[in-house]
């Protein structure tokens, strides 16, 4: 019996979407009879019925190619409900897409916004399979999203490049990466960039004790620094108010990220020439590292497997290099964020790496 799979990938682009899609049309194809359909620009082309029937030609050539073939959008889980100004019922429209298309199933290529859109079609009584991709490493269940690693590369290479121009004009260079919520990818990129201060969100940072650990680096003559800084870092004043009251506090200087206001404040503190580096969407972009590429197949190929198995209402995890079903009512919902007391913080602690606490 032919099955109809619907493909869609939702929220930021990252490398190694375009490998997953392959890897679950390639491994179909070779499994069983199929007929994929791309569904176009995430869960908006569910709710609006833009798609496309797709081709074993449309798969071909993609295993290296960064962003998405099939496009995509963001749309957030709690406004999936609401009846706007259009009056679209978004919910509605989804499942009349998924009937109308003959769907046997839909594969749902997101993070952790995905995977609660993703478990509401589920309730919905749709059949739903989540492959799990962010550069944030972020979700719940899984030791790895594929899109990590290639931004973890990126991210790397950016301190790389600034080692050289901190050293020649004596300067404290702070390298600002993606991160709102959680912390993995600063924290990976600075210790394999070999950066002096590190600053997650998961570990609320003291200004003084950063301008302790800049101060004593040129008393031991190393004449510059670098700090590896998540866009969501906070400092342990932030850290202690309520969403609310933050939100208002940075209003206060919307045109300063966390980084330029620290660089502003070491400037002061203590006279060091400071410098703000933001790599920002390229570490979304580009091709997926060979690691990604190996991750996003085989994580695509099992959801194949799923498939034919007729296993749907589940996400694909990797646990101990192994790809296993979880079931996504588990997932949706939750973040997996740095523990202060992970191994990779005690490393870098070992090794001389200050993070502000």
């Amino acid at each position: 019996m032919k099955k109809r799979i619907g493909l869609l990938t939702s929220g930021g682009d990252c490398p190694g979407l375009n490998a997953a899609i392959r890897g679950v049309a390639k491994a179909s194809y070779g499994m069983f009879d199929c007929e994929l359909v791309g569904i176009e620009d995430g869960f908006k082309g569910l709710i609006n019925g833009q798609y496309k029937e797709m081709t074993e030609r449309d798969f071909s050539g993609i295993l290296t190619r960064g962003g998405t073939i099939l496009g995509t959008s963001r749309t957030p889980f709690k406004q999936m409900r609401l009846i706007e100004e259009d009056g679209v019922d978004k919910v509605k429209n989804m499942v009349e897409t998924y009937q109308k298309l003959n769907l046997d199933c839909l594969i749902t290529l997101g993070g952790n916004g995905t995977h609660k859109n993703a478990n509401l079609l589920k309730q919905e009584g749709l059949n739903i399979i989540a492959l799990p991709k962010t550069i944030d490493n972020d979700i719940w269940g899984t030791d790895v999203t594929f899109g990590f690693h290639s931004a973890v590369d990126i991210a790397t290479e950016a301190i790389d490049r600034v080692h050289t121009t901190a050293d020649s004009h004596d300067r404290v260079m702070l390298v600002e990466l993606m991160g709102h919520k959680v912390g993995w990818l600063t924290l990976y990129a600075g210790i394999a960039g070999g950066a002096d201060v590190i600053l997650i969100p998961e570990i609320p940072y003291n200004e003084e004790i950063i301008i302790e650990a800049l101060e004593n680096r040129r008393k031991s003559g190393k004449n510059f620094s670098i700090l590896a800084v998540a866009e969501g870092a906070l400092s342990e004043n932030e850290a202690k108010m309520s969403k609310k009251d933050l939100k208002r506090f940075r209003e206060l200087s919307p045109n300063y990220t966390v980084s330029y206001k620290l660089a502003n404040f070491i400037t002061g503190k203590t006279g060091f020439e400071t410098r703000v580096t933001v790599p920002g969407h390229q570490q979304r972009g580009g091709s997926p590292s060979p690691y990604d590429r190996l991750l996003a197949t085989t994580i695509g190929a099992y959801a194949a497997e799923m498939i034919a198995e007729g296993e749907y209402g589940y996400t694909v995890s990797m646990v101990n290099n192994k790809p296993l079903a979880r079931p996504l009512e588990e997932v949706a919902g939750k973040t997996r964020a740095v523990d202060p007391e992970d191994e990779l913080i005690e490393i870098a602690k070992r090794i001389g790496v200050s993070f502000g606490n």
